[in-house]
């Protein structure tokens, strides 16, 4: 075989390759638009009646997202192993574009693994439980952490413990279920 020739060959299957990765670090799908038909995957409730920040997964198996009551929730879905890990795009509120706690938004959406999250903070979620907090800058999160304590954390560091309810906030002090402060922000 001539040298010309298995360059070519090499370079056509380096050109396959590289088509192959691009693929897979394909942009995600955009969020959809929370509606009142938007129902939480765990509580069955309809997603407009809780305050506080939302979430949606959108999965390769599916052509909906499936919906969540709090960003809390969306992401124990990331973490439980029963759940579903074809997950193309993980979407929270941004509440750093929120009209208030009780109207987080049907547009404003930020990609969780690309958000900030106040954690430990006075706000209880949509079901009366801690809530990881998300905002598209930290700025915002920092100013929301100035008003009503916790700490910011990326998703990569949100601890799995106070996602799942060990019972303990990031500071090792008792989680406190349904007696949390609600109303606006």
């Amino acid at each position: 075989m001539k040298r010309s020739t298995c360059f070519s060959l090499l370079l056509i299957v380096i050109s396959g390759l590289s088509g192959c990765h691009d693929q897979q670090v394909a942009t995600p799908p955009n969020p959809f638009a929370l509606t009142a038909e938007a129902v939480g995957h765990y509580c069955g409730m309809n997603l407009t009646e809780h305050a506080g920040p939302k979430g949606q997964i959108i999965l390769a198996s599916q052509d909906w997202p499936v919906w969540f009551s709090s960003a809390r929730e969306a992401l124990s879905f990331t973490m439980l192993a029963e759940e579903a890990k074809d997950i193309r795009a993980i979407y929270v509120s941004d509440m750093a574009k929120a009209k208030s706690w009780d109207q987080p938004g049907a547009d404003n959406w930020v990609e969780a693994r690309n958000a900030f999250f106040v954690i430990g903070s006075r706000k209880q979620g949509g079901m009366g439980a801690p809530e990881t907090i998300p905002f598209s800058t930290r700025p915002a999160a920092e100013r929301f952490m100035a008003d009503n304590g916790g700490s910011v954390v990326t998703f990569a560091q949100v601890p799995r413990d106070y996602v799942l309810g060990s019972g303990t906030q990031p500071d090792g002090s008792a989680q406190k279920l349904n007696s949390g402060e609600a109303g606006s922000k």
